[in-house]
């Protein structure tokens, strides 16, 4: 058995802030002190799994859960799961949720008067193969508004978790798409202070992964740490 990986810092400003002023929702949730970064056991990074056992290969395609197709732009997205020296991460469980082509969540919380679509629910997972490879098949989603400023309107984007082998081994991010007039309008992107971190968190368009006829096709790969990671929502 090995020893647990030490805990490394993420590269300065490739992550967002805990507390951003703009995205107003960080200041009930900033921490108030200094983090205590507790070390890590070996039960933390060996398990136990989460969810890895039952996931079907039929979760990673979100058009198919209902009785009739979702209404919208159909698109895949694929990618690859890498550690910081680019190598892949077999078997991390990969979730996403986002939602519909009219900008709305199938939740509770939603009252946004976007209509909803009874043959899209908005949620899936994955588990990355031996070369770190995902793939959804999901329907692009449309902008919203939120309450954060006035006439603020969230860029469409789909939310990612990975979870590793541990059940405390979880990171959450999300992507969005090129050439987004919303994006250098939206707190939550503009929090990740370097110009470069925030490009990782766009999907590149990706017509070779297309399927001819059917849908569109786009590319995210997660990086889990070091100076090229993936900019992480803070937790």
């Amino acid at each position: 058995m090995t020893d647990p990986v030490p805990y490394r810092r993420s590269h300065w400003e490739t992550q967002p802030e805990y507390l951003y002023p703009p995205y107003k929702s960080t200041a009930k949730r900033a921490p108030m002190q200094a983090l205590v970064v507790p070390p890590q056991t070996i039960s933390e990074v060996t398990g136990p799994l989460f969810g890895h056992g039952d996931v079907r290969p039929d979760e990673g395609d979100l058009t198919v859960q209902h009785a009739s197709m979702p209404l919208g732009e159909r698109m895949i997205v694929t990618g690859r799961v890498l550690d910081e020296d680019g190598r892949p991460v077999r078997d991390a469980l990969i979730e996403i949720w986002q939602a519909n082509a009219a900008g709305r969540y199938r939740h509770a919380t939603d009252t946004h008067d976007a209509p909803l679509d009874p043959n899209f629910t908005g949620c899936g997972r994955i588990i990355s193969d031996a070369e770190g490879c995902y793939r959804f098949k999901t329907i692009k989603p449309g902008a919203y508004p939120w309450g954060n400023h006035h006439n603020a309107w969230r860029p469409a984007h789909v939310h990612l978790s990975v979870f590793g082998h541990g059940f405390v081994q979880r990171l959450v991010t999300q992507f969005y798409f090129p050439g987004d007039p919303l994006l250098d309008h939206d707190p939550m992107y503009m929090s990740v202070p370097d110009a470069r971190a925030r490009q990782r968190l766009i999907a590149e368009f990706d017509l070779e992964n297309a399927e001819p006829g059917h849908a569109l096709a786009y590319r995210f790969d997660i990086v889990l740490r070091g100076r090229d990671a993936t900019p992480m929502e803070r937790r």
